[in-house]
């Protein structure tokens, strides 16, 4: 991924970027219920929507962060053992883009 974006993406894999995270569960409730924690860790919470599967909702958060390859899959580790930690069904991946200059 990393290659991928040092070669192809129009922004610097070595400066800061906008990383988005996302998480599934059928229980809105759930979900509502960690985004102060995620607020207070300094993230921005983006969405909490129904997905197109019956029964599924999604919570999308941001944070500007600098990432290596071992710092992302750090990341990665610490979103699996967040989700378990507070009963969400699963950890759904990331995004990344650039920093808004707006």
């Amino acid at each position: 991924m990393f290659a991928d974006m040092d070669s192809n993406a129009p922004w610097d894999i070595s400066e800061p970027l906008l990383w988005g995270y996302f998480f599934v569960d059928p229980d809105r409730a759930r979900l509502d219920g960690v985004a102060p924690l995620l607020a207070e860790a300094g993230f921005t919470l983006v969405s909490l929507r129904q997905r197109a599967e019956a029964g599924q909702w999604w919570l999308h958060i941001e944070k500007v962060e600098l990432h290596t390859v071992d710092s992302l899959h750090e990341r990665n580790q610490q979103w699996y053992a967040f989700v378990a930690e507070h009963g969400i069904e699963r950890y759904d991946g990331m995004d990344v883009g650039p920093v808004s200059s707006s």
